[in-house]
């Protein structure tokens, strides 16, 4: 799946097969992962609202949380997670075309919105949702993190 950006794609199943290599390459050396975020297309006609329905950041952080716990499960040792990035920033080669952030920052006003990704993730570190659970786009569930 293509991202909002042309050279960031979709490959959840990547950080399976790259956290195994490590695993297997480097001993299981605890691992962090420090940057993992999905890139949303970005313009001026562009709404709050289109931002913040950011379902497609769900569904990417679902697909690679599913695939890390997986390595996790087959005995890498990774520690921690980190999604890129909680804000909307900007990124040196794409300045603010691209939003990877959990709130939307209105660059007029400064203004921050959490999106829907925000409410997901919340819920997932809670314990609310378990990886590899969550049905695709059309199925009840992802209804549920639609924006009203």
């Amino acid at each position: 799946m293509q991202t909002g950006s042309p050279f960031y794609y979709s490959v959840p199943e990547g950080m399976e097969q790259v956290v195994m290599y490590y695993k297997k390459r480097y001993k299981n050396t605890p691992t962090y992962i420090t940057e993992n975020g999905y890139a949303q297309a970005s313009n001026s006609s562009m709404t709050a609202k289109d931002f913040t329905n950011d379902t497609q950041r769900i569904d990417y952080i679902h697909d690679y949380l599913t695939f890390l716990a997986s390595a996790i499960r087959k005995g890498a040792d990774v520690r921690g997670y980190f999604l890129w990035s909680l804000l909307d920033c900007f990124e040196w080669t794409s300045g603010y075309t691209l939003r990877l952030g959990l709130y939307h920052v209105d660059l007029k006003t400064l203004e921050r919105t959490p999106k829907l990704s925000v409410e997901w993730f919340r819920n997932f570190l809670k314990g609310s949702l378990v990886v590899g659970t969550r049905p695709r786009k059309g199925h009840s569930q992802l209804k549920q993190y639609t924006a009203q």
